[in-house]
């Protein structure tokens, strides 16, 4: 591992990771079709990391609104915790939790909840069996492919109706499913999330939205469990390396999420479709010794 790969890997990994063209398949393909060394899960992760937090500075205001909304249900539960914070607040901090934390709604927090549960489950099960066999050029290549046909499918066919606010626990549920998919490298976390989104009639930056906030506890929770085996095993020679690729993934990942909102503005996710046909098949050739 050489300061070199870890800038490249976190450049690359930033750049795709909300693009829906699988920043976990280049990750791996960087160090399959160059001289790199495999980077290992444990960086993949890192790397990830820097994304999620890139995620929570560009979304700080609706991760704002979720905590109010959350702590105004709670106090709306449990009346002798809202009398107890009044009590020992400031004058100002009081009129807040009276007039304006009622209107904060916690929704969008529980549908975030429901939908990470699928990816929990499935996550500590596949953690357990292991993951190193599915970090083939031949599975990367087909989900790349398939998968960003199903993209193409749910993008020209489903109408951009819905909003975050009219989703139900339901679709947030199924989201959460789909998201389990991306496990497999190649699937695209965001591109899978986002096609299913798409198939229940979310708008094109609703279902970016959902997607990145989504990120947060999956990714952070894999984070999580694979610094506590690094904790346990007393093994921290990667660890300067783990911390620089959470640094330039977050700016690389600050940049992308600005650049992919802006382009779902006015344009739909087809130059993705083409890009991860072509790749694919590229990956597909090499793979089958025709390359």
């Amino acid at each position: 591992m050489t300061n070199l790969q870890i800038i490249i890997l976190s450049a690359l990994q930033g750049f795709t990771e909300f693009l829906p063209v699988s920043s976990s398949g280049h990750l791996i393909l960087l160090s399959k079709l160059t001289s790199f060394p495999d980077q290992g899960l444990e960086i993949d992760i890192a790397v990830h990391v820097g994304s999620i937090l890139a995620v929570m500075i560009y979304f700080a205001r609706d991760i704002y609104d979720m905590a109010c909304g959350l702590t105004a249900d709670l106090f709306k539960r449990f009346p002798k915790l809202q009398n107890l914070f009044i009590r020992i607040s400031t004058p100002r901090l009081k009129d807040f939790i009276l007039k304006q934390l009622p209107a904060y709604n916690p929704k969008l927090f529980w549908l975030l909840v429901v939908g990470t549960v699928p990816a929990v489950i499935f996550g500590l099960a596949l953690h357990h069996f292991g993951m190193e066999w599915l970090r083939s050029t031949k599975i990367v290549g087909w989900n790349i492919l398939l998968f960003g046909i199903l993209l193409w499918i749910a993008d020209h066919y489903s109408p951009a109706v819905r909003k975050i606010d009219d989703m139900t626990f339901k679709d947030a549920f199924l989201i959460g499913l789909a998201q389990c998919l991306a496990m497999i490298p190649g699937t695209s976390r965001s591109g899978i999330t986002i096609t299913t989104g798409r198939f229940l009639k979310l708008e094109r930056r609703e279902a970016a939205k959902f997607c990145m906030l989504l990120s947060v506890p999956a990714i952070a929770g894999a984070g999580l469990l694979v610094g506590w085996e690094i904790y346990q095993s007393g093994d921290y020679a990667n660890l300067h390396y783990v911390l620089s690729g959470i640094g330039y993934s977050f700016v690389a990942s600050v940049a992308a999420i600005f650049i992919m909102m802006k382009w779902l503005k006015n344009y739909t996710f087809l130059p993705f479709v083409l890009y991860r046909i072509a790749l694919g098949v590229l990956l597909l050739l090499h793979a089958y010794g025709q390359l």
